[in-house]
């Protein structure tokens, strides 16, 4: 039985106030069979994960997504030796920014995204100032990073589609060698899902926080993942087909008793059988495809 708490861990969860943690890696659940028809490791996410699969096969929402830019992890890419101390990386994590230079202003409205397969997509450009503001641009109280300057260049990041070219908006950080990296570019807008999200989380399935990475090699995937106060952490299943990846995330050992109304979040690492290529990366709680930072 559930105890109160755990019920207000849920009930937090619900109305989303997240409190996200910092934990260690851990590996998710081993990969499902790479057929059309793929199953995963755990039995209990195995109905929800077929289910959102089958929903977003060969459906338009699935060809709407595939014509767009969906970016998988994190638009910003550090400098070289980041950091150089504990005061710069939490000046970064708290988002604290000093400007002592000028921006440059940009007549460019637009720019392309480039596939390596040679397909493009252009979308609006976002401009320095924005793309700052993006950063967090604090300048408040405590460790501060200082922006001298930044010029307009080009990065590469993966995306729904594997990796791609990207203008970036490359920002001179005061005591480093090379520039702070900002993709100048949002991601399309998402289609309407074809299937609808679980009706509230259970400790046998959780929503994803975000995408923090996919490897080089597409061959795995790290996510961030929910769980709460009074658990062993979070796990992640996965179930292929040939066309996406389901992550299924929920908590293990949990435990009855007291304990604090927390949701916290930890970075999980699930194994594919082959790359993720152009395969949609689906939760199967929400029913929608995991969302990177922006």
């Amino acid at each position: 039985m559930r105890t109160t708490a755990f019920r207000t861990v849920l009930s937090l969860a619900a109305l989303g106030l997240l409190v996200t943690g910092c934990g260690d890696d851990s590996k998710g659940s081993g990969a499902s069979e790479p057929t059309g028809s793929g199953a995963s490791k755990s039995a209990h996410t195995r109905p929800r994960a077929l289910e959102v699969a089958r929903a977003w096969d060969g459906s338009s929402a699935a060809e709407t997504w595939r014509a767009g830019y969906y970016p998988l992890g994190d638009p910003v890419q550090l400098p070289d030796g980041a950091f150089h101390s504990g005061a710069d990386k939490e000046a970064y994590l708290s988002q604290n920014f000093a400007l002592r230079g000028d921006l440059p202003e940009t007549s460019r409205k637009e720019a392309k995204v480039t596939w390596r397969d040679g397909d493009s997509l252009t979308l609006p450009l976002m401009d320095a100032h924005a793309a700052y503001d993006k950063l967090g641009g604090g300048d408040g109280p405590g460790p501060r990073l200082t922006v001298t300057g930044a010029k307009l260049g080009e990065t590469t990041v993966a995306t729904s589609r594997g990796p791609a070219t990207v203008p970036a908006w490359l920002f001179t950080i005061e005591g480093y060698d090379t520039p702070l990296k900002r993709v100048a570019l949002g991601p399309s807008k998402p289609p309407k899902s074809p299937i609808s999200a679980v009706d509230s989380p259970t400790n046998e399935l959780w929503e994803l926080n975000r995408v923090v990475a996919v490897s080089a090699d597409g061959r795995s995937v790290t996510v961030r993942a929910h769980h709460g106060a009074c658990d062993d952490g979070p796990a992640v299943d996965v179930l292929e087909t040939d066309d996406s990846v389901v992550l299924s995330g929920y908590m293990v050992g949990t435990k009855d008793g007291i304990c604090t109304a927390q949701l916290l979040a930890k970075k999980v690492t699930v194994e594919l059988d082959r790359p993720l290529g152009d395969r949609i990366l689906l939760d199967a709680f929400t029913g929608r495809p995991v969302r990177g930072a922006e």
